[in-house]
């Protein structure tokens, strides 16, 4: 139970007296109710505005009320003082003992320290990368990965059971075409010179192994065959190495997944067909026609007769198509079919898609509020994409992939920490530079350095005490200053942090977090710079030395848990 769970619940007890008083009317709603750091540290260390929410069901005014809260709160042990601001908010000053404590339970609790239950088991299913199978990873699609993968991994810190799947796009005219591509490269590797690749192909030389292996597997059986007798089979088979080189580059990242669905098997199933019959026994599919193209009309506009699903009923701004005109599906129509399987085995599910992806949330949101009868929470989380520069310039394209630059590439030279720290150091619908300078600068400027130094600050203090040869003893934590006890209170707010990341699906916010807790614990350092007694090894006082290496150690562990939710490992030392 995080600090600010706990003093929730002393104030609902104060409630709970008021109450039984009669100063509260036993109905009244304490939803809105929060207790949270105050917006300036100097008016304390906790602040409600328990006052503020109450007054009107109380039907008094809020200063009045929050006179009657303030004497109920210092009657806590914990709390030395309540003082009333403003209109009506009160705020909390907390007894050094309260913030001694708590580092003794970050000290019991370590890698669990911030684990909360609010999720209460509930099954999230989330779906992210989702890249079409025709080339390797690259970085348009490294941001939503890193994204999805540490929103499951904070999901799942926070109490969820939380599955992590990948939709394989694999049917539709995209796949035909990276196995005529991979046709042209089987011929290439049976020695045949293929000149340039024909215009509408996949040109990239990641190709080039695949036509090795089914030039391996065919021998030249298929060099002049009609394409109708080698295109089902090149296509599984390229699919299938696609996907394994996939999975490698995501690997780079520490990405994997739980499920890997396919699109192919979705349809091969008759999912969609039962979609679609669902909807028809409830009259939420029909046969219509859709409404002229607004603008100029096409003169080879016929209006079609087509089933449409009535989403105008879900939010949606018309009702859509789930087959064309040729009875095949429609994009929409094998989407509205994949969330209604993955709505079957989970409470709640959540979406990483890119941000050009936005003019169909509306769509697909109102196709699971139908299939799920709005039982079931769904979440879109629109990503950027990411400028990759070097010093300021827009860098070039890799030739060997064709016209993208591959995650391999940009992971082999900066490393999979600095790709997955720097990926959410923005909120995800935010515009992203990534410059190739900046990432490894070590520089205060450079989020992900700071606070990787802050760590390898801490893991030297070890080594350097080591070295001269001091004696510990038991830590006082009654000696910590002020100002230690400060950053304390900072490390206190990571429960509540995870908790407030996990409700809003912001993985971005630990990483913001981070990057205060480690600004504090360098300020902290730096203060033994002006004056020698301030250290965190102070050599003729072990027990200080003790008490703040103690400290040091418990924000260390912090750092640690919260780079852990990120994917990141915590650096011992930096060249």
């Amino acid at each position: 139970m995080s600090l600010y769970t706990r003093f929730r619940q002393s104030l609902d007890t104060v409630l709970d007296q008021l109450v039984a008083a009669g100063t509260l009317p036993a109905d009244a709603d304490r939803a809105g109710i929060t207790v949270e750091p105050p917006r300036d540290p100097s008016h304390g260390d906790l602040a409600t505005n328990a006052a503020m929410v109450l007054a009107k069901p109380a039907r008094t005014s809020p200063r009045v009320l929050a006179e009657a809260i303030a004497a109920g709160l210092t009657a806590i042990a914990d709390v030395e003082a309540a003082d009333i601001a403003g209109p009506g908010f009160i705020n909390l000053r907390l007894a050094p003992t309260v913030w001694a404590e708590e580092l003794r339970t970050i000290a019991q609790e370590r890698e669990d320290y911030g684990r909360s239950g609010i999720g209460a088991g509930k099954t999230v299913n989330i779906e992210y990368v989702s890249a079409n199978p025709t080339g390797p990873m690259h970085m348009g699609h490294c941001r939503g990965a890193v994204v999805g993968d540490a929103l499951a991994d904070l999901l799942a810190f926070a109490g969820h059971k939380v599955v992590r799947e990948y939709y394989v796009n694999d049917a539709g005219g995209q796949v035909d075409t990276l196995a005529r591509s991979a046709h042209l490269r089987y011929r290439e590797a049976l020695g045949e010179d293929i000149g340039e690749i024909p215009e509408g192909l996949y040109p990239g030389d990641y190709l080039v192994p695949v036509g090795k292996l089914l030039a391996d597997a065919y021998g030249d059986r298929y060099v002049a065959a009609p394409v109708a007798e080698w295109l089902a089979e090149f296509r599984t088979r390229t699919v299938a190495a696609m996907m394994d080189m996939i999975r490698a580059d995501l690997a780079l990242l520490g990405i994997r997944h739980d499920v890997f669905a396919s699109e192919a098997e979705l349809q091969a199933a008759g999912k969609p067909d039962d979609a679609e019959a669902w909807l028809r026994a409830r009259d939420l599919v029909y046969d219509g026609v859709l409404e002229a193209p607004k603008g100029e009309t096409p003169e080879d506009w016929e209006p079609v007769e087509l089933p449409l699903f009535r989403s105008s009923r879900f939010g949606d701004d018309q009702d859509r198509p789930i087959k064309k005109s040729n009875g095949s599906w429609t994009y929409f129509g094998a989407d509205l079919a994949y969330h209604y399987q993955k709505a079957q085995s989970a409470d709640e599910l959540i979406d990483i898609w890119g941000a050009d992806h936005a003019g169909t949330v509306k769509r697909i949101k109102a196709a699971v509020a139908a299939l799920t009868e709005e039982k079931t929470r769904f979440d879109v989380k629109l990503v950027q994409m990411v400028r990759l520069l070097r010093a300021g310039e827009p860098i070039k394209m890799s030739k060997r992939s064709g016209n993208f630059v591959t995650l391999a590439d940009v992971v082999g030279e900066v490393g999979k920490d600095v790709v997955r720290f720097t990926m959410l150091t923005r909120k995800a619908d935010a515009q992203m530079d990534f410059d190739f300078a900046k990432v490894v600068e070590a520089s205060r400027d450079n989020p992900v350095w700071y606070v990787q130094y802050a760590h390898a600050r801490i893991a030297s203090l070890h080594r350097k005490i080591g070295e001269l040869g001091i004696a510990l003893t038991t830590p006082d934590l009654a000696r910590l200053n002020e100002a230690e006890l400060a950053v304390v209170g900072l490390a206190a707010q990571f429960p509540r942090i995870v908790e407030s990341a996990a409700v809003s699906r912001e993985p971005h916010r630990i990483a913001f977090y981070l990057g205060d807790l480690a600004a504090a614990f360098h300020a902290l350092w730096n203060m033994g710079n002006d004056d020698p007694a301030l250290r965190m090894i102070v050599e003729a006082d072990p027990v200080l030395t003790a008490t703040r290496l103690f400290l040091a150690d418990q924000i260390g562990q912090v750092i640690r848990n919260g780079l852990k939710l990120m994917g990141v490992e915590a650096a011992e030392e930096l060249n």
